[in-house]
């Protein structure tokens, strides 16, 4: 079965930006000083791009952060914007493995670089990771970069960027283990 992606087709107009990637605190902090707008923030080597728009909108804890952003993989080609997504990737992953196991536990392994604040293009350089199942590792880590940082940014005093690596989730007014974060997942393939 195959999972609808949120695809939008419609010109947008982006303006270049380039924040390195950094720990949560200090990637977070840049990323609420950048004013309202589209944003072409990385390229893929195939032709797409990572962008954000600000703001996203998005409702946390009950309060609309003002500081939220959307992040989209940008096909100029044929101007659609995908609003990628965690579980989108997470299905990628776990659908790599399946066929290339090894292949999808360097990606796992290059994501956790990327969380712990390396630069995705400084990644690839260091662990070469290719399938040919799914889409583009490179356009998951330079996506993750971003949906780390939006995380950051929605939950400041929570779990942030590892509540999809580590897998935390809000239940009853807590913070409890989910079992589905992309490190989970590592470790859960690592030991099969």
């Amino acid at each position: 079965m195959v999972k609808r992606r949120n695809i939008y087709t419609h010109d947008i107009d982006l303006k270049k930006l380039h924040i390195k990637n950094a720990t949560r605190d200090d990637f977070a902090i840049e990323i609420e000083k950048i004013p309202y707008r589209g944003y072409e923030v990385e390229d893929i080597s195939d032709g797409r791009k990572i962008v954000i728009v600000k703001p996203g909108g998005k409702q946390s804890y009950g309060r609309i952060r003002k500081e939220d952003f959307f992040v989209f993989i940008f096909n100029p080609s044929d101007q659609t914007l995908w609003q990628i997504s965690h579980n989108q990737i997470y299905d990628d992953i776990v659908a790599k493995s399946q066929n290339e196991k090894e292949q999808a536990i360097r990606l796992l392994q290059a994501l956790e670089l990327v969380y712990n604040g390396e630069e995705p293009d400084i990644v690839i350089k260091k662990i070469e990771v290719g399938s040919s199942i799914g889409e583009n590792p490179e356009a998951l880590l330079k996506a993750y970069k971003w949906i780390w940082g939006q995380e950051d940014v929605n939950y400041p005093t929570g779990k942030g960027r590892a509540m999809s690596w580590e897998g935390w989730a809000k239940k009853d007014n807590q913070m409890v283990k989910t079992g589905t974060g992309l490190k989970d997942l590592l470790i859960k393939l690592q030991k099969e």
